[in-house]
């Protein structure tokens, strides 16, 4: 009597555990579909936003609609790109003619302009993730030869916390990890040719124009969700920490009269980029207080600041961008919206003829623990781009094209 109780017991616990095996795998089923259905729906989304931003054609960002011209000569600067070519030579070596095939475009190809931050944004280019080992060694070498030693550690640590967000998403690296990256170049490397390649993917977006020693890096995205990673493979990586508490320290070496005119919104509930993804043509005004109503000090603390982002790029180079900028500092404006306590979530912008900033705490997107649509420093973006027509180094092409015409050349 008991074994038959015993084996009654057995036989429904059989049936529940049977049933919630199939509750679950129909659960697991409806939210792949959910999940399927919402990365189409995000990826019409993302083809829509880029048909909107490409309908015209690139001009770039002014603060009226109109271009400050003669910003951005044809020069010599006198710091070797050499590097840099020999680098992408080597990287196109290893592809096969299939990657070669989705991997190289013209100098002028709207290809350019078609880079998202969105994980689910449909990308050209070899992705490290099919690489092999030796190819991702050659595709580093090549961000080496174009960064500084902190640019490359930037952009690898943002790779790897892309990893460790995988792992608190379930392990779900089909969509996030450290090897969802892509590379395309354009043109072909020369010496005195205009060339050029992008690296593309979630949180890491760097487009290299080169013309002869002259180098643009712009736009370039820069960001993580999170920006720390207290636990995984990469426990204890973190990234944007300078600029984060760099421009923090400059707002609050402000006197009070000062503040009051950098800080155009003392309340951050949202997220305020506006010069991400497919904004190559917007209008945006200067706002906030001149730096030329600054002491000398703090003067000095904006161009630290500027040079954290500048300084991405390989000394030479970056020192001739810091040149330009130094050159256009007293009508550089800096803007802050939100608070500016020890803890505090905000936004900055550096705008000038030369060089527009911009840092965002924003909301949460991936980090499922953290509270809905609140602003966290746990989810941050920072882009650097080239106002008056020279994205991507389009004013220098252009310029080049005007000496040089190409046949084909638009």
């Amino acid at each position: 009597m008991k074994r038959r109780k015993f084996l009654g017991i057995m036989a429904g616990t059989s049936v529940v555990v049977s049933l919630a095996s199939v509750l679950t795998q129909s659960f697991k089923s409806h939210a792949q579909q959910l999940s399927g259905a919402l990365a189409d729906r995000f990826r019409r989304m993302s083809q829509e936003a880029e048909a909107r931003g490409l309908a015209e054609p690139f001009k770039g960002i002014t603060t009226n609609g109109d271009v400050v011209s003669g910003l951005f000569p044809i020069r010599s600067t006198g710091v070797s790109t050499a590097p840099v070519r020999r680098s992408a030579d080597a990287f196109l070596a290893t592809l096969t003619p299939e990657q070669r095939s989705k991997t190289i475009f013209s100098v002028d190809d709207p290809e350019w302009r078609k880079w998202m931050n969105q994980h689910f944004y449909i990308r050209q280019g070899t992705g490290f993730y099919e690489m092999t080992e030796s190819q991702r060694e050659v595709a580093f070498n090549l961000l080496r030869a174009s960064f500084s030693a902190k640019g490359l550690k930037q952009s690898r640590d943002i790779m790897r916390l892309n990893h460790t967000l995988a792992e608190l998403n379930d392990n779900n690296f089909d969509e996030y990890g450290e090897w969802r990256y892509w590379i395309t170049v354009m043109g072909t490397p020369s010496d005195t040719e205009p060339w050029g390649w992008q690296l593309d993917g979630h949180h890491l977006i760097v487009n290299y124009f080169v013309l002869g020693d002259q180098v643009v890096m712009t736009p370039t995205f820069m960001g993580s969700e999170p920006v720390t990673a207290n636990s995984g493979r990469y426990e204890g990586t973190t990234v944007l920490q300078n600029e984060q508490n760099k421009g923090l320290a400059l707002i609050n070496a402000l006197n009070d009269a000062q503040r009051e005119k950098a800080i155009i919104e003392v309340s951050k509930t949202r997220n305020s980029s506006v010069g991400e993804a497919f904004s190559d043509n917007i209008v945006l005004d200067y706002a906030g207080i001149r730096a030329a109503e600054f002491t000398a000090e703090q003067k000095k603390q904006l161009l630290d600041l500027i040079g954290e982002y500048v300084g991405n790029m390989r000394g030479g180079h970056a020192e001739v961008k810091m040149s330009e900028v130094r050159q256009h500092l007293d009508e550089t404006r800096f803007a802050w919206i939100g608070e500016t306590e020890a803890n505090s979530v905000f936004y900055y912008r550096i705008h000038s003829p030369v060089i527009l900033i911009e840092f965002d705490h924003q909301t949460p997107i991936a980090l499922r623990y953290l509270e809905r649509g609140q602003p966290t420093r746990e989810h941050i973006h920072s882009v650097i781009r080239t106002p008056n027509g020279n994205d991507y180094g389009k004013d220098l092409l252009r310029q080049h094209y005007q000496q040089h015409p190409h046949p084909h050349s638009h």
